[in-house]
């Protein structure tokens, strides 16, 4: 009796994957063209098998056709190695969707077997937005998923109009509980947003992401709490049904392929698709450990709490300021970047200031939190209105800028922060008085309501500390000490209630490579600010600084710019009685009658990093006077403190700005600096130094788990901000014994100026 034809077919077929078409030439090449591109298989055993492997033959008829030219050994060989190389596999039946197998091939899968599955997996639709519910089951089915509108669904595809509808908090609650994943999809809009997949016990959750998303947003706050609103602000839908149909169905891929069982790391992503542009962009979603929702909302406040232990921290051999920190800024750009981001990043990008001179590497990075508004019209624009960032390279000041971004992030109040409740003196001597850190004089309470209705923000004179009234306070550790002190919380960081009459202040804030960077870099902050508050309020005359004397083969580029200009460009001396140099850059225009004079101050142990940092720190206020005209337009700024100093100051009015000609130029020689190879030996430095001078270090660690990068607030009770605060102490005692004043200036003979940066 013959072998019928399903007997001789019997058992699984071999061919080429789906997506690959097999092209003979003859004595040249067997070629398999995908989308992909193109595989050439050379030899003649290649030839022999290419026409018979198109899936309708079995391996065993496979190697019994190609026998007559390749012994059945070889052949197997052949076949073997083809499918080591993913080129063929076993084919299922011929009514399968080809197309859809193909697809599946390409992307690294069994396509027959994951087609087959896709039968069986069911998708639950949830549309809490203006999307179709119906027409978004229709489009799963139309590629093979199976809908099923109960919660035992494989995968739910949830589509809204907002990201942050309140609506997702419950949802995304109901799939923890029940540990299914589902996928988030923004369908309509100009640009739809898809993804991420969230999984629980994986991963964000949609607390996390919401947290990021929320920061991108808080213009529209203050109107959500104006109207009572729980839910964001309405937005008009902008997109045509086309491009409706691309985020419909690009989120029906996406969830397509999870039940398929591919897996990327595209999938704990957002992608965005700009309808406009025809663009698409990712943006990472990243878990926050201290997550109320996914994670331990008292991680921040144990690590906030923990004594401050800084551990040796080699310093990278080749840094933008001289091998002085941790990390090239190469290699924190490429670390941290990702925090720089329209979406998902703590700020929607870091960019070149646009107004800033060519020369002038002054980069800016979104909306500076510790100038935060209750209201969305008290959000004006102004010279600090926004973080920023310098350097003599463009990472640098990038890096740089997001640092400031960074800081001033970390150290805005979230909630989670460590607080203890109580009054000034139920707590004992653990807590410091707010006021050895303001350092407000009597005169200036007396006189706040006057002077607060017409100075800026950084000149703000809170009320009078109220040692009996209960307030938060925040634990800070004291390196000099060894021990936890208190400090109110409002003080500490941006965003507090202010129930206590305090307000916190960027003075000290610092981010860095590692924790022991930070600290030092927090510490220069206090030092510089100190050292610009003892000349600015005393207008003292300083030394000058000998520019030609330092071995900086940048300088010449720089000044030139300047020249370019029309401007004039001079450093002073300021040098504390702490013995760490603190320099003062400053600028005027020398071809009209407004000067426009510019500062930037810098403080480090080595003499020329320090003059190094307060050019580059000119170079951020640069951008606010570089168009400006002799008939008085052209600033970016034209009102407020900034514009009337541009416009009036003058160095012949103001004769501390320039050098004091009776003191000889300094030098490298005038100061004594060696350099130290490890950044915990600097913080140990800067501790036994503030120990000498009697007073205290305190260090807060500000970092947040999700973000990574080291921050902190360094607190040197006693130091002086450079905004204007006139309480008896250093102010007043520190130049005269510097020499730089016989006796003390009198409190009304006080520059009446104050710095306004």
């Amino acid at each position: 009796m013959g072998t019928t034809n399903a007997a001789r077919h019997a058992g699984p077929r071999i061919g080429f994957r789906r997506h690959l078409h097999a092209a003979v030439v003859p004595g040249e090449a067997v070629y398999l063209m995908s989308e992909r591109g193109v595989t050439a298989l050379r030899g003649p055993h290649a030839e022999v098998l290419a026409p018979l492997l198109d899936g309708s033959r079995t391996p065993d008829e496979v190697v019994g056709l190609a026998a007559r030219a390749i012994p059945a050994r070889q052949a197997r060989a052949a076949i073997e190695q083809l499918a080591a190389a993913g080129l063929v596999g076993i084919r299922a039946a011929e009514g399968a969707d080809a197309a859809g197998a193909a697809y599946w091939d390409l992307a690294g899968l069994d396509g027959d077997r994951a087609a087959r599955e896709l039968l069986t997996a069911t998708v639950r639709v949830v549309a809490l937005g203006g999307t179709d519910a119906a027409e978004a089951e229709a489009a799963c089915r139309a590629s093979g998923l199976a809908v099923r509108q109960t919660g035992d669904a494989a995968l739910t595809l949830v589509l809204c109009d907002d990201y942050l509808d309140p609506r997702l908090a419950a949802l995304d609650a109901e799939h923890r509980a029940s540990g299914r994943p589902y996928l988030l999809a923004k369908p309509g809009g100009a640009t739809p947003w898809i993804g991420p997949v969230f999984r629980p016990d994986e991963g964000a959750c949609w607390h996390c992401l919401a947290e990021r998303l929320r920061g991108h947003r808080r213009s529209e706050q203050p109107v959500q709490r104006a109207l009572g609103l729980d839910g964001p602000l309405r937005r008009p839908e902008a997109s045509l049904a086309a491009g409706r149909q691309v985020g419909l169905n690009a989120a029906v891929l996406e969830a397509a392929k999870w039940l398929a069982g591919v897996r990327h790391d595209g999938q704990n992503l957002i992608t965005t698709v700009d309808t406009l542009g025809l663009e698409t962009s990712r943006h990472k979603v990243v878990r926050r450990p201290q997550c109320p929702g996914c994670g331990d909302p008292g991680v921040v406040a144990a690590r906030a709490s923990a004594p401050v232990v800084p551990v040796s921290r080699p310093k990278a051999k080749s840094s933008g300021e001289g091998g002085n920190r941790a990390l090239s800024p190469e290699v924190m750009w490429e670390t941290y970047g990702h925090l720089s981001g329209p979406v998902t990043g703590i700020v929607k990008e870091v960019k070149r200031d646009p107004n800033a001179p060519e020369f002038a590497h002054a980069y800016v990075s979104g909306q500076n939190l510790a100038l935060g508004s209750g209201t969305l019209a008290g959000l004006r624009a102004g010279l600090r209105s926004f973080s920023g960032g310098k350097g003599l390279t463009p990472t640098e000041a990038r890096v740089s800028a997001l640092c400031e971004a960074v800081e001033r992030y970390c150290g805005t109040r979230h909630g989670d922060e460590p607080t203890v409740r109580g009054t000034l003196r139920g707590l004992g001597p653990a807590a410091v008085h707010p006021g050895t850190c303001q350092l407000y004089d009597e005169r200036q309470y007396r006189d706040r309501d006057r002077t607060n209705a017409v100075n800026s923000h950084f000149q703000y004179v809170c009320t009078p500390f109220d040692e009996d009234t209960e307030t938060d306070w925040t634990p800070v550790w004291s390196l000099t000490g060894g021990e936890q002190r208190l400090l109110p919380t409002s003080l500490l960081y941006f965003g507090g209630d202010g129930a206590d009459g305090l307000r916190a202040e960027s003075n000290g804030n610092a981010a860095g490579s590692s924790l022991e960077d930070a600290i030092v870099q927090g510490f220069f902050e206090l030092v510089e600010r100190d050292a610009v508050a003892l000349w600015w309020y005393n207008r003292t005359r300083q030394p000058a600084v000998d520019l030609a004397s330092f071995d900086a083969p940048w300088l010449s580029g720089l000044l030139d710019g300047y020249r370019g200009l029309n401007r004039e460009v001079w450093v002073l001396d300021l040098t504390s009685d702490l013995g760490i140099p603190v320099m003062a850059a400053l600028s005027r225009r020398t071809d009209k009658p407004a000067e426009d004079i510019v500062f930037g101050f810098g403080a480090h142990f080595d003499p020329a990093v320090a003059l190094r940092r307060a050019l580059t720190e000119m170079g951020q206020l640069l951008p606010g006077v570089a168009g400006a005209r002799p008939d008085g337009t052209g600033y970016t700024v034209t009102d407020g403190e900034a514009y009337t100093w541009w416009t009036e100051a003058t160095v012949a009015g103001r004769p501390y700005l320039a050098a004091d000609p009776g003191q000889a130029a300094r030098t490298p020689a005038d100061w004594s600096y060696t350099p130290r190879a490890d950044l915990r030996e600097d913080v140990e430095a800067i501790t036994e130094l503030v120990a000498a001078h009697g007073m205290e270090l305190l260090v807060l660690d500000q970092t947040r788990p999700d973000i990574g990068l080291p921050v902190v607030k360094v607190v040197v009770p006693g130091l002086r901000p450079f905004w204007s605060r006139f309480a008896p102490g250093r102010l007043f005692d520190v130049p005269v014994a510097l020499g730089r004043l016989p006796e003390p200036t009198r409190y009304e003979d006080l520059n009446p100026v104050p710095l306004f940066v």
